[in-house]
C-alpha cells in the first residue's frame, strides 16, 4: 500500500469509529430515556415507548428537548392530555402530545 492508500484507509477507519461511537451514545441515551419514561401507569409507559421506538431517531434536538419537558410533567396531568380531556398550555408540548396520540401501536 502506498501513502495515499494508507491515508484513505485511515480516514475510513476513523469515520467508522466515529459512527460506531455515535451509535453507541445514541443507544445509551435511548436506554436512559426508556428508564426515565417509566411511570406508574402502563398506558403512559406504552405511549412514551411508542414515541421512542417510532420517532426518537428522526426527531430534531428541539423535539427531543420537548420530550424531556414532557417527562417532567406529573402523571395525572399527562393522562388527561393523552386522553384528550385537557391540552397543555405550551404549544410545543401540545404538538408533541398530539403527535404521540396519533402514533399507531407497535404491531
Amino acid at each position: 500500500m502506498d501513502a495515499a492508500q494508507l491515508d484513505a484507509a485511515g480516514i475510513v477507519v476513523r469515520l467508522w469509529c466515529e459512527e460506531e461511537e455515535t451509535r453507541v451514545d445514541q443507544e445509551a441515551e435511548l436506554r436512559r430515556l426508556r428508564w426515565r419514561s417509566r411511570r406508574g401507569m402502563r398506558e403512559l409507559d406504552q405511549l412514551f415507548n411508542r414515541w421512542l421506538d417510532q420517532r426518537y431517531a428522526q426527531a430534531s434536538e428541539a423535539e427531543r428537548g420537548v420530550f424531556l419537558l414532557l417527562l417532567d410533567c406529573e402523571d395525572d396531568r399527562l393522562w388527561k392530555w393523552f386522553l384528550g380531556h385537557e391540552r397543555p398550555a405550551d404549544a410545543e408540548l401540545d404538538a408533541l402530545v398530539q403527535s404521540i396520540r396519533a402514533l399507531p401501536p407497535a404491531g
